[in-house]
């Protein structure tokens, strides 16, 4: 100030310049890491009702096939495998146009990272641990159930 009374020194510092250009996706992530979980979520309520649903209405079949020697494991093998494949077909399909709106994504940034397809097998694999969680429960509690209850009225 002493030498240019007119224009006063001004100072910024470089690290909040930076931090004002990602604002934005910071916003951004932790509103997709919200919309995920809720997501997560509704799926697994969903697929839970589904599996709910599947076990009552093949209530007669697990019965006879328990009847006829099935393990209980055998038929929680039976009724989960159905959901794994499904899941496992939404893999196949999602995985790569994840991979291109990751890859068109990424490039706008000045410093470049890899997109492994690590992330996206991790990412599998825990969609279907979580479906296979998700089914198994009503998969259990529909081996466990006496045979003879399911096929008294026949």
């Amino acid at each position: 100030t002493a030498l240019d009374p007119e224009n006063p020194f001004s100072y910024f510092f470089l690290d909040d310049d930076f931090s004002k250009l990602y604002v934005a996706e910071n916003r951004m992530q932790k509103v997709s890491g919200y919309f995920t979980i809720l997501a997560i979520i509704i799926s697994c309520i969903g697929l839970f009702g589904l599996s709910a649903y599947s076990a009552e209405r093949r209530t007669k079949e697990i019965g006879i096939r328990k009847v006829n020697g099935a393990s209980s494991l055998g038929i929680i093998r039976m009724l989960s495998f159905e959901y794994i494949r499904w899941i496992m077909v939404a893999f196949v399909v999602a995985a790569p146009v994840g991979y291109i709106i990751m890859e068109d994504w990424l490039k706008n940034f000045a410093y470049q990272v890899n997109n492994s397809w690590t992330v996206y097998l991790v990412g599998g694999i825990t969609a279907i641990l979580i479906g296979t969680l998700t089914v198994s429960y009503q998969a259990f509690k529909a081996a466990r159930k006496n045979p003879v209850i399911s096929l008294r009225y026949e």
